[in-house]
């Protein structure tokens, strides 16, 4: 029985999990469990002893499992403590950095600190010296008004005495003297209003001559056929008559704005649904024709909108005129000119030779010398390129040292055309011999086409060349911008740069002008000088 509950026993430890520790209490049990079995057999003590040899061994493990477990707790321990102490280490740099950091921050701001005392210091002694200089100007000119002072009260005090010196010389009292003065006057000013009056008279008679003149011209006119008005009139249809008012403006200002951007009259009389442009230049009247009716058809007429459709036709007329030269050269048949000659060209569509289309003349010019050239067997290519390019120095402006046929041969050698079509162009008005028989057909064609019945007018040439010499005179005095004639010569405008005559010289200019037409130009009656300055100042404000 003893042996049976040993075994028993022992199957219960080694079927459970039991710490050492509690395999250490369960033995001390089993002991005493063991020691009450004194009268049990001998081979119950046998296995007794075998119990405890086995208990000894697992005494041994359980030392060897704590002294292991201590020796890791030691190890981690130590981990720990060394981690710890790392821990510390690196909370101390990082102290150290924010703390260097902070005294770095500190240390500038004492530097700019110290910068500005430095600044205001130096402000605070400018200011007292510029209160001392204030002082001693105060004092200066305190000085100076107490002198001048007494010097205004000497020179008064002398001023007295002159005069009652210079009464008792002249034996004349002040008053007596002012009104011998203005006797004086009245006397001048009579005078002066006789020979006004007798003037007045004068150019009263001569204007009465001359308008009872041009009533007997008129007169005689309206039973001639039409010749100048062709030419230097233009009508702009209107779809109403109420845009006659938007045209006129306030107190006339759109039409002055317009007549003064263009350079023609701007002519608005009883007629129905039109408007009547003037203006001797043919390239200014279609530009002005252009932005008429722009404005009209846009309905926005006031100074800056006319100036704007003004500038935008003019760019727009000279792309037109290179067009134009290059039609021109499509129907004479003449190939490989150069841009600036089809600009020149172009150009001449716009220039009138008595009252004859210079462009059409030429082209017209070329066709006759292109069928002369082929009835004699000449080069019938030269031909037609002498023909076209003859007249093309009339697009220049006028030079006094040079006709346009001599220009016009500079010119198409200028732009590379040959010899023998410089030759032609220059010798159509025999100014030079001619080197070939197709420059010399040039001169019968150009007669043929100018003399043909009603091709021209003798009357527009000589205007136009009155009214050009009278721009040309005006155009030379320093500060003019432009200068359009207007009125059919009897008035010149003149605007000038603002930055180069004040308003008190425009008077002074307006006298030259007239002075230098009186001198230079002979011309019926008298022209009217009005000269215009306006000075714009233009800013722009950026978002």
């Amino acid at each position: 029985g003893a042996k049976l509950c040993v075994e028993l026993y022992f199957a219960r430890i080694y079927s459970a999990k039991f710490t050492p520790y509690s395999i250490m209490i369960e033995f001390e049990i089993l002991d005493m469990a063991l020691a009450g079995l004194a009268g049990a057999t001998l081979a119950g003590t046998a296995s007794w002893y075998l119990v405890r040899s086995r208990l000894g061994g697992l005494e041994q493990l359980g030392a060897d499992i704590l002294k292991k477990a201590e020796q890791e707790a030691d190890m981690l321990r130590q981990k720990e403590e060394l981690s710890l102490k790392e821990a510390r280490i690196n909370q101390e740099h990082d102290l150290e950095r924010k703390l260097q950091s902070e005294k770095s921050k500190l240390q500038r701001q004492e530097e700019r600190i110290k910068r500005r005392e430095d600044q205001l210091e130096q402000r605070l002694q400018w200011v007292q010296k510029k209160l001392t200089e204030t002082e001693k100007q105060e004092k200066h000119l305190l000085n100076e008004s107490n002198a001048l002072k007494l010097t205004a009260a000497d020179l008064a005090e002398k001023q007295q005495h002159l005069a009652t010196r210079l009464e008792n010389l002249a034996d004349l009292s002040s008053s007596d003297a002012r009104e011998q003065l203005l006797q004086q006057v009245k006397s001048d000013t009579r005078l002066d209003a006789k020979a006004l009056k007798k003037r007045l008279i004068r150019e009263t008679r001569d204007k009465a001559d001359r308008e009872a003149k041009q009533i007997v011209i008129a007169a005689i006119n309206r039973v001639c056929v039409g010749c100048a008005s062709d030419a230097t009139v233009t009508t702009v249809p209107l779809p109403n008559d109420d845009v006659k008012g938007r045209i006129i403006g306030r107190e006339g200002r759109n039409v002055r704005s317009f007549e003064r951007a263009t350079g023609v009259n701007v002519l608005i009389d009883d007629t129905p649904g039109a408007v009547v442009l003037s203006g001797f230049d043919p390239m200014r009247k279609h530009i002005a024709k252009l932005a008429m009716l722009e404005l009209v058809s846009d309905g926005r007429i006031h100074p800056t909108r006319i100036e704007e459709v003004v500038e935008a036709k003019q760019k727009e007329v000279d792309v037109r005129v290179i067009e134009y030269g290059e039609d021109a050269a499509l129907r004479a048949g003449v190939a490989g000119l150069h841009p600036e000659l089809l600009r020149l060209l172009g150009q001449l569509s716009f220039r009138f030779s008595y009252g004859q289309n210079v462009l059409d003349h030429s082209v017209e010019v070329s066709h006759l010398m292109t069928l002369m050239a082929a009835e004699l067997g000449l080069d019938t290519a030269l031909a037609k390129r002498i023909g076209l390019l003859h007249d093309i120095g009339k697009a220049l402006p006028r030079q006094r040292d040079l006709t346009h046929a001599l220009a016009g041969q500079d010119l198409v050698k200028k732009y590379g055309e040959s010899t023998e079509v410089a030759n032609g162009v220059g010798c159509h008005h025999r100014e030079i011999e001619a080197t070939t028989l197709e420059g010399s057909l040039c001169s019968a064609a150009d007669s043929i086409s100018a003399s043909r019945p009603g091709a021209r007018i003798e009357a527009i040439e000589d205007y136009v060349k009155r009214l050009r010499e009278l721009e040309n005179l005006t155009d030379k005095f320093p500060g003019v911008e432009r200068a359009y004639a207007m009125q059919a010569g009897k008035e010149v405008h003149v605007s000038v740069l603002p930055n180069m005559v004040d308003d008190s010289g425009i008077e002074t200019l307006a006298q030259d002008v007239a002075a230098h037409i009186e001198k230079e130009l002979k011309f019926p009656g008298r022209i009217k000088v009005v000269v215009v300055r306006e000075q714009r100042v233009i800013k722009y404000a950026v978002s």
